[in-house]
């Protein structure tokens, strides 16, 4: 089993959601832990190791390193600001 790694902004995001939101997030990180590549996610285009999974209307940027899970990056699902974020960093 992964190793869960969250960045700051990432742990920023999620302490700003109402306990639902982030229970329910935090529900589909530990899922993301067991299996990092389940069948709702896919690969990033234009970034090698980074992939990307949809939770309702939220979604969460993550890679693999080793056996730790790093949590990259989670925001609203239809919104570019996410992907601006990652292109800053």
């Amino acid at each position: 089993m992964l190793k869960i790694d969250l960045s700051k902004r990432a742990l920023k995001f999620l302490s700003k959601l109402p306990p639902k939101q982030a229970r329910q997030l935090a529900t589909k990180i530990l899922e993301l832990r067991t299996n990092p590549e389940p069948p709702d996610s896919s690969k990033l285009k234009g970034y090698d190791n980074y992939r990307r999974a949809d939770f309702g209307e939220y979604r969460i940027v993550y890679f693999v390193q080793e056996d730790v899970l790093m949590i990259y990056l989670v925001g609203k699902r239809n919104d570019d600001e996410i992907y601006k974020q990652l292109k800053r960093l």
